[in-house]
């Protein structure tokens, strides 16, 4: 059997392991054309399949125009091979190291909105933050899942990774569930609800919105915060909140929103949600997660913190959160395998405690830059914090670091407890004046 044949058996059995059933009509063909050329070995296809995914996806030239033609059948020497690979890595590894830009020409249609299926689960309980680790500075967030699987498209989310298809699941005993949940009644707890889902873009189906107020109502010593990109907050305006429920919104710049965000509510809604629920006398945050480093992100992130502080009280603010990027890499083959178009891969990476995250310096750049834009009032009033970053980072930010996680989780609470008590007590004058 001629050599030729021998490698067109053992592309048509190593492909199938790559990105190559994935790409465009155009990028097989170079890729198959190439492939044979160059008799690539496994690694060597799945990168060069790898690459030209990220060049679709960022929306740049790909593989069939950078490839350069070559008569079938013809074999080169290991040198020109080991060449060729090196520009191709080059000219990504240029590309990536570039900051984003947005708009993006192409841009991403909104995702269906996924069918509810109903699925029963074993025994409710808390969990721990899901990209928690020793390794940086954690506020120890328990987490309660009151739905699986988001509605959302977000690009770089990491719930994808883990979902089970474009379904979003309810529990139909979650209520009776949470009702016998157990808890210390000497202990504080922080519990989050949104970390397998949007916590507030399902509103009240299923009654999974009522059940957690009453499970607030119960437990005086839980916070429970409802974290969202959504302004579904009809159901929660039509009647009293218990005091212990922290609103918290991410946000983000516009374009980001509209790239890579896919189906959420724009900013000005996400915004408009949150007046409306501060004004209902309910305690509220922000979290700047992710932030990304693109052209122009000092001048556009700088814009959502000037509406912040034109638009909110700091009294009625208990949180602001920073954030970035950061991937595992189950994450990172799931949104090549989605192939959907962003920039959101287009980025240095670094090891990151075990991650894959942008260098230190542009992360230093990115939270200084925020928390400098925000003035004293609001640092006084406010509790600024990295999530999940870490705790070297503390320090050239903020002027101030914490010595352990747990420090940092009970200054947390410290402070969230603080504003729902001045919250109770803003109520209780309300109720005062409207009997007077």
């Amino acid at each position: 059997m001629p050599a030729s044949d021998d490698y067109r058996d053992k592309f048509r059995r190593i492909s199938r392991q790559t990105l190559y059933p994935r790409l465009s009509v155009a990028d097989q063909r170079a890729l198959e054309r190439i492939a044979h050329h160059l008799r690539l070995t496994l690694q060597e296809l799945r990168q060069l399949a790898e690459i030209a995914r990220d060049l679709e996806m960022w929306g740049e030239p790909g593989l069939a125009a950078l490839l350069p033609q070559t008569p079938a059948g013809l074999t080169v020497p290991r040198e020109e091979k080991q060449h060729l690979l090196r520009e191709l890595s080059g000219h990504w590894e240029a590309l990536r190291d570039e900051p984003n830009r947005y708009p993006m020409e192409t841009r991403q249609p909104p995702p269906e909105r996924p069918g509810i299926t109903l699925r029963e689960k074993g025994r409710l309980g808390l969990g721990h933050c899901p990209v928690a680790s020793p390794r940086t500075r954690c506020c120890n967030l328990l987490t309660l899942d009151a739905v699986d699987n988001c509605g959302y498209g977000c690009s770089y989310c990491s719930i994808q990774a883990f979902s089970d298809g474009h379904k979003v699941f309810f529990d139909p005993g979650f209520s009776d569930k949470l009702s016998r949940l157990e808890l210390d009644p000497n202990r504080l707890y922080h519990i989050g609800t949104g970390q397998s889902s949007d916590s507030l873009m399902w509103g009240n189906s299923r009654g999974v919105l009522d059940a957690q107020l009453e499970f607030a109502r119960k437990h005086p010593n839980v916070i429970l915060e409802f974290k969202t990109k959504s302004a579904n907050v009809a159901h929660l305006l039509k009647q009293p909140l218990p005091p212990n429920i922290l609103f918290t919104w991410s946000l983000n710049t516009p374009a980001v929103i509209a790239d890579e965000e896919h189906g959420s509510a724009p900013l000005a809604k996400r915004l408009e949600a949150a007046e409306r629920m501060a004004a209902s006398g309910a305690v509220i945050g922000f979290h700047f997660h992710p932030m990304i480093h693109y052209r122009n992100w000092r001048e556009e992130y700088a814009q959502v913190f000037e509406q912040l502080q034109s638009r909110f009280d700091p009294r009625q603010v208990a949180m602001v959160s920073f954030g970035t990027l950061t991937f595992i890499k189950p994450v990172i083959r799931r949104i090549r395998q989605m192939g959907i178009a962003s920039q959101i891969l287009k980025m240095p990476m670094e090891d990151a405690e075990g991650k894959l995250s942008y260098p230190t310096p542009i992360k230093q750049a990115l939270f200084s830059h925020a928390y400098g834009s925000f003035s004293s009032a609001w640092k006084r009033e406010v509790f600024f914090y990295l999530c999940m970053e870490n705790h070297n980072l503390w320090r050239p930010v903020f002027g101030l670091e914490y010595e352990s996680n747990e420090a940092f989780e009970q200054a947390m609470k410290r402070h969230y407890t603080n504003k729902i008590e001045q919250a109770r007590r803003g109520a209780g004058t309300d109720r005062t004046k409207r009997a007077q």
